[in-house]
């Protein structure tokens, strides 16, 4: 297991561990040049998910099953997520420095979701799932963690990388330089992952 304070170090300096596989016993650690964020007043999601949010398609809670969420996210043919990562960042939830949003439907049954790590008031987003039958609950899991983090007084949502799929919800590209400002600056602020 990585011990909670090295994992949180490590987001205090801008690097975040990653495995090769699922069982890999030994992840490593990883930064990138240009960081991907999404600024808080730039989220946005399709009409189509408001209107699966208006219709109470699902039924969302936090951090509820937050290892039943890692491992959803971790059920993929290649994954980053090894047993260790699971474990280690369970202890960070339950010390209060990591949070899932928990995306079940009327029977019960989590079918999405999405976790990430908080730090003063900077929030890293890790990684998101839904099942096959479970039509954008990825995305109202997304939905849910921005209302958080705007409820809670965050300031910096952090994505790690940017890609094309994450640029649908505003994610943009900045540089290590820029993110190292803002994440300084919001190291130094309070928030609180509520709903």
């Amino acid at each position: 297991m990585i011990e909670p304070d090295v994992l949180l170090s490590g987001y205090a300096r801008g690097v975040f561990p990653m495995a090769d596989s699922r069982y890999d016993t030994d992840a490593k650690w990883y930064t990138a040049s240009r960081r991907g964020i999404i600024p808080l007043d730039n989220f946005r999601v399709s009409s189509n998910v408001r209107r699966i949010i208006r219709n109470d398609h699902y039924k969302v809670r936090i951090d509820s099953a937050f290892r039943e969420v890692m491992e959803g996210c971790a059920d993929r043919q290649s994954t980053w997520i090894s047993d260790e990562i699971i474990d280690s960042y369970c202890r960070l939830h339950e010390l209060g420095h990591a949070h899932s949003v928990d995306v079940f439907d009327h029977d019960g049954n989590l079918v999405g979701g999405q976790y990430g790590v908080s730090l003063g008031a900077a929030f890293f987003g890790e990684s998101m799932f839904e099942r096959d039958e479970a039509k954008e609950a990825s995305k109202v899991a997304l939905y849910y963690c921005h209302k958080a983090l705007v409820q809670g007084g965050f300031e910096l949502w952090d994505t790690q990388f940017w890609t094309e799929h994450l640029a649908r919800f505003g994610c943009i590209e900045i540089s290590n330089r820029e993110y190292q400002q803002r994440l300084q600056e919001a190291l130094g602020k309070r928030a609180e992952f509520m709903i």
